[in-house]
């Protein structure tokens, strides 16, 4: 069964009925627990990397505040390193609930050191301290709720509370399509391996996975109960505040 959480999900309730399963992790969102990577991450990370990168031009020539909405669902693996290779400002994930005056306060402190532009990156599952995720407007009531518009509502209270023009780029499928990285193909290739040997040596019910640069195997039920989330003590984080990227968190 090559997903993410939902599909490996099913694959441990088949197993448990019986049918031989060996998981294989791949999701853009690289929130799988029992594993470093999921292959379809770097790949997602690249392509919004990218975007940052040419947003600087357009941010800077314009002296606005630029918004970049990544995916991620309920994790910010995708916000937090994109942020830190794409040199933003702020970057804001589910993990750590932000103050809006706190990312406006960081605005108003580059402006005053004469730097008139700014990128936040957001990750579609951030929340305000306090408050909730912001989700889509659906018109089909069987159809669970999806995630986004967080970066609008930033947006519009960043303008307000700093005065800067603020705009708003949503990556969307952008993320999810296009030519894998070199890494990507590698780690995939070595998943499908990995997981015909584990297959042929009996090894079943088991998760391939990628931990410190190794291929092991992993009890599926260990990868299902709960999603990888970024550490708060996470080096990342650590290098984003040495770097003067704020979180707009408490700490900030």
């Amino acid at each position: 069964m090559i997903g993410g959480e939902g599909s490996l999900r099913t694959a441990y309730e088949f197993s448990l009925l019986g049918m031989p399963v060996v998981g294989v992790p791949k999701t853009i969102d690289n929130d799988v627990v029992g594993t470093d990577l999921t292959f379809g991450f770097d790949t997602a990370l690249d392509i919004a990397s990218e975007a940052i990168d040419r947003l600087h031009t357009t941010a800077e020539s314009h002296g606005r505040v630029l918004l970049v909405e990544v995916m991620g669902r309920h994790v910010g693996w995708i916000a937090l390193q994109a942020g830190v290779a794409g040199g933003a400002d702020v970057i804001l994930i589910p993990e750590i609930p932000f103050y809006i005056e706190k990312a406006a306060a960081k605005i108003i402190q580059r402006e005053e050191q004469g730097r008139h532009f700014s990128i936040i990156v957001v990750a579609e599952g951030a929340k305000p301290a306090g408050g909730e995720p912001v989700y889509q407007e659906s018109g089909a009531i069987d159809r669970p709720k999806r995630l986004g518009g967080i970066a609008e509502r930033v947006a519009c209270d960043i303008a307000t509370l700093t005065g800067k023009e603020s705009r708003v780029v949503v990556l969307g499928y952008l993320q999810r399509g296009g030519t894998p990285t070199a890494f990507d193909r590698m780690l995939a290739s070595s998943y499908g391996s990995a997981a015909v040997r584990a297959i042929a040596d009996g090894h079943l019910g088991q998760l391939v996975s990628w931990s410190c640069n190794q291929l092991s195997l992993v009890p599926l039920q260990q990868c299902v109960n709960a999603v990888k989330s970024v550490p708060h003590g996470h080096y990342l984080i650590r290098v984003a505040r040495d770097l003067a990227i704020s979180f707009a968190g408490e700490e900030d």
